[in-house]
């Protein structure tokens, strides 16, 4: 039998770290209760695949036990090619009918076994459904179970009962909602760039537009530079973070940075054209970045500059209740956009879909 508890600890197993955040909530919203980080070896998690599942399971445990979380219950996300994530378009039934008949309204939009996948759906507001009154747009998620169990095998194996599956994408949605007011008819991407995938999901209105995972993030700046200019891996991890490593040359670094950073912008702006093709609200007006790698050097800047619209890093704990007498304001600050995608699972609740 699962206790019963009006929060989770959102616990965010990325290929770099592994970050754990808990919330409480009360009459006047959401308190910081516990957050941690915990660094990984990059050889752990390769691509989004655990290789050594006994390590990250040690890792977990011991992230845990340091914070104290006495909660069992987690919400966990997932992010990749193994997650299908789409708008559909399907006849306009009730949501219990949907239920029933969704598998198979699913399955002509899934390049996968519909067998091999978990999926679920959610019925959009009005406002992204066309005048057709015979149709609605719903969001499709499917993600194969084998991902799912990968994840959910070693949190249970660290003592853990994983409750809630979500994406990376709407994870993102959920600290978005909560910590900023959304505006009607404003398109927002929220883009959280790891270690090695970088999602960008676009809302309109606070509610799902387009999402897309691209298969590049940190390591690409990480490997530029110790190519380029001769570096170990925790040499070139200091350069990408900005840090000073002795005879670098620190204008040879800048300029390699930047021509990830042009990488980077490239695969959002191809993002942002296919956006615009296939939706009828058709120009971003801001940006709001999260991951490690958001913080990258110069990486905000260059990216206002090139798109010409307000780029900024995300605040997760923007309408959150940190107590300064209970955590280092500044470290809560230094650690606010890696813990994007944990502070949104942390919200999440049992029963959520």
């Amino acid at each position: 039998m699962i206790r019963k508890t009006s929060t989770l600890v959102g616990l965010d197993i990325g290929s770099s770290n592994i970050k754990a955040v808990h919330l409480s909530r009360g009459k006047r919203g959401y308190r910081l209760e516990e957050i941690g980080v915990v660094r990984l070896d990059p050889e752990l998690i390769v691509d989004g695949t655990i290789v050594d599942a006994d390590t990250v399971t040690d890792s977990i445990r011991e992230l845990i036990r340091e914070l104290g979380i006495k909660t069992r219950e987690v919400a966990l996300s997932v992010s990749g090619h193994a997650v299908i994530v789409k708008k559909i378009q399907v006849p306009r039934m009730t949501e219990s009918e949907l239920e029933e008949s969704f598998r198979w309204e699913a399955d002509p939009f899934i390049p996968f076994d519909i067998n091999d996948v978990n999926i679920d759906f959610h019925i959009l507001s009005p406002e992204n459904t066309p005048d057709d009154t015979e149709q609605m747009t719903v969001a499709l998620v499917a993600v194969k179970k084998d991902k799912i169990s990968e994840y959910t095998s070693i949190v249970t194996e660290a003592g853990l009962i994983p409750v809630v599956m979500d994406t990376d994408s709407f994870t993102l949605e959920n600290m978005f909602c909560t910590n900023y007011r959304p505006v009607r008819d404003e398109v927002v991407a929220l883009v959280d760039i790891g270690a090695s995938v970088m999602n960008i999901h676009i809302v309109r209105g606070g509610e799902f537009s387009f999402t897309r995972d691209v298969s590049m993030g940190g390591n690409r700046y990480t490997e530029a530079i110790q190519k380029e200019m001769n570096l170990g891996y925790d040499e070139a991890e200091k350069v990408k973070k900005g840090e000073q490593v002795s005879g670098v040359d620190s204008d040879l670094a800048k300029k390699v940075i930047e021509t990830i950073h042009a990488e980077t912008a490239l695969e959002i702006s191809r993002t942002f054209d296919y956006f615009r093709n296939i939706s009828t609200h058709h120009e971003v007006d801001r940006m709001l970045m999260s991951g490690g790698c958001a913080k990258t050097p110069g990486m905000t800047g260059y990216l206002s500059e090139e798109f010409g619209f307000p780029t900024e890093l995300v605040n997760p704990f923007q309408q959150i209740e940190v107590d300064p007498y209970v955590f280092d304001i500044q470290y809560i600050e230094d650690i606010a956009p890696l813990a994007a995608i944990g502070v949104g699972l942390a919200t999440r609740q049992i029963g959520d879909r």
